[in-house]
């Protein structure tokens, strides 16, 4: 695995963007791009990457988003919109791909806001990308979810939880507070973009465990309903990170998924 760094120009800045490439060589192999959690990085992710692309001779592409890992840190006083995984998905990835040079359709792997960015941005360019996993994403907001980022706020003021994810980014502040203020801000109840689903016209995977404690098995079907046909796989005994839960699982249904996908 190679780190380099691309830089974009975003809301009016130069913004350093952390990468990692995958197995670059294999050059006619399928490209997945990696699109981490709300409180993911290049790091957080470990060496499922590079497991997953062992597993299917893929080409893989890990990242930060802005305020994350060792990419650019918001600035002190920048807060998020409710649209901010739609910023992401439009305004963040397509100049990131132009800044790398990718001019293939990609296969993105998003987990959970991730997974809500990769569902938008292949809502958005649906010529563009040629397939869909999606790990825990979000589709709407439950009670559930909110209320346990409120005890993940609680962990971060009242234990070493800033000391734990400072080993992944370099400003965890950033990081954290990025994600927790906005989830927990009251305008974002109503975020929903159930409707929007229906642009994708690429194949989708979507993964969830069946006691995951930030999201119900109807964020998953509720993809399913909005973009047939998606293939579901509900897993027992999984909570919100298949892939640290079940990665032989996650690992065996991506593969499959795009290799048929691919050579249907």
């Amino acid at each position: 695995m190679s780190t380099t760094f691309a830089t974009i120009d975003w809301r009016g800045r130069a913004v350093r963007i952390e990468c990692e490439w995958i197995a670059p060589e294999r050059g006619d192999a399928p490209l997945v791009v990696f699109l981490h959690e709300g409180l993911g990085s290049v790091a957080m992710w470990k060496d499922f990457p590079a497991q997953l692309c062992a597993a299917g001779g893929f080409r893989g592409l890990v990242f930060s988003r802005p305020g994350y890992g060792r990419s650019t840190p918001r600035d002190a006083d920048e807060t998020w919109d409710v649209d901010f995984m739609h910023r992401q998905a439009h305004e963040v990835l397509p100049p990131l791909f132009d800044a790398l040079g990718i001019a293939e359709a990609p296969w993105l792997f998003g987990h959970s806001d991730g997974g809500s960015i990769a569902l938008l941005h292949a809502a958005r360019f649906a010529d563009k990308i040629a397939g869909l996993v999606v790990l825990a994403p979000h589709i709407f907001v439950e009670d559930k979810t909110v209320a346990n980022i409120e005890l993940a706020r609680s962990a971060y003021l009242d234990t070493d939880l800033p000391q734990k994810l400072g080993r992944y980014h370099d400003d965890p502040d950033s990081a954290f507070w990025g994600w927790n203020r906005i989830w927990l801000h009251p305008p974002f109840r109503h975020w929903n973009i159930e409707a929007e689903l229906e642009g994708i016209r690429c194949p989708v995977l979507a993964i969830q465990g069946e006691d995951d404690a930030y999201g119900t098995l109807q964020q998953i079907r509720g993809i399913a309903s909005r973009v047939p046909p998606t293939q579901l796989l509900e897993l027992p005994d999984c909570g919100h990170s298949p892939h640290r839960d079940q990665p032989q699982a996650v690992i065996d249904a991506t593969v499959s998924f795009i290799h048929n996908r691919r050579h249907p």
